[in-house]
Order: C-alpha cells, then sequence, then structure tokens
C-alpha cells in the first residue's frame, strides 16, 4: 500500500512538472520544471529497483545537461517576447502534426495485447547472478562481456569530443598566447638586467 502511494506521487508530480515544462512562460522555471521531473523519474526508477538508472537520470541529466540549459538560457540575452510574435502563423501545422501523432498512439495503443503468460513472467524473480545488487550486475556485464564494445564506444566519444573542439576552434592573428616552453627555458639573465645608476642621476 505504502509501495502504490509512493508510486503515485512520483508519477503525478513526474506528469504536473512535465506539464509546466511546456506551459510556462519563463524559460527559466521550464528548466527547474524540468530537474524536478528528473527527479520524480528517478524515484519511479528506484522503485522498480534500478538504481543504477536511477543514479544516473540524476548524476548525468539534472547534474550536467539540464544545469546546462539553465546556464544558458540565464546567460543568454534571448527576447523571448520576439520568438512568440510568429507562433501563430505556426499554430495550424503544429495543430496538425500533433493530430497525426495522437492518432497513431490511439492506434497503438489500441492494438495493444498482452502476452498470455505476462504476468508469470512479471512475478518470476529476476536472474540475477548470487543476488547481487543492479548496479553489480550491469558492471560485471559492462566490464567482461561487453568490455571490448564498452571501450570501442569510449573512443568514439572521444574522437567526436576533438571533433567538436576542432571544428569550434576559431583561430585569430595577432593574439598573445602563452608559451609554457620559452618560460621554462629563461634565465636569470634572461630576465633580469642589473644596472649601475649614479648618484642624483636617474636611468
Amino acid at each position: 500500500m505504502i509501495a502504490a502511494l509512493i508510486f503515485y506521487m512520483f508519477a503525478g508530480l513526474a506528469v504536473a512538472s512535465g506539464v509546466m515544462v511546456i506551459a510556462s512562460r519563463n524559460p527559466v522555471h521550464s528548466v527547474l520544471f524540468l530537474i524536478l521531473t528528473f527527479f520524480n523519474a528517478a524515484g519511479l526508477f528506484l522503485l522498480l529497483g534500478a538504481e543504477f538508472l536511477a543514479m544516473v537520470l540524476v548524476v548525468v541529466y539534472v547534474g550536467a545537461v539540464a544545469v546546462l540549459f539553465l546556464f544558458v538560457v540565464m546567460m543568454l540575452d534571448i527576447n523571448f517576447v520576439k520568438l512568440k510574435e510568429g507562433v501563430l502563423q505556426y499554430l495550424p501545422t503544429g495543430a496538425v502534426i500533433g493530430l497525426i501523432l495522437l492518432v497513431e498512439l490511439a492506434v497503438m495503443f489500441g492494438g495493444w495485447t498482452f502476452a498470455p503468460d505476462v504476468e508469470a513472467l512479471v512475478m518470476a524473480p529476476a536472474p540475477t547472478a548470487d543476488q547481487v545488487s543492479n548496479t553489480d550486475a550491469l558492471g560485471r556485464l559492462l566490464y567482461t562481456t561487453y568490455a571490448y564494445l564498452f571501450q570501442a564506444s569510449g573512443v568514439i566519444l572521444l574522437v567526436a569530443m576533438i571533433g567538436t573542439i576542432m571544428l569550434t576552434l576559431r583561430r585569430r592573428p595577432g593574439v598573445r598566447k602563452q608559451k609554457i616552453a620559452d618560460q621554462i627555458a629563461r634565465t636569470g639573465k634572461d630576465s633580469v638586467e642589473i644596472r649601475k645608476v649614479p648618484s642624483g642621476g636617474g636611468i
């Protein structure tokens, strides 16, 4: 009974905050409601016993992606009033696309059928090795069976990051830059000049 109440609390807050993401007029408020949605989704994952997914949702999406969205929205000087001026001319097209998506969802859920043995599959205990936690089981699987694929995905992400840096790098002539090698190679004779100043005279 308590688990059901907690589920409905998390689910209701997630749906309500998701609606507020698209209904809020202030974009900063939208991002804050998005963070609240992620937290409630993480709570639902915890109820399902997927603590690893809940941790990833909080650490990656809330701690990085959503906060980055918030910083970008707050730092950029965007005239949202000007952006909303042309909303009405795109409203018919958006309404048609939304109606098509609604019909597709209705057809999908209308033809949804459960397998005859789905209840037995749900009630069956999860096949975990030595009753380890969800995070431990995922770690064993990633770093044993799929170790090479996991490392290959890391290499692909590294190449993508380097490519992004190279594409966005802008070289400007005449900009003075720090040269570490020249700084280390300097000696006392190169940096200090001793001059004998006579009394009553200037340099």
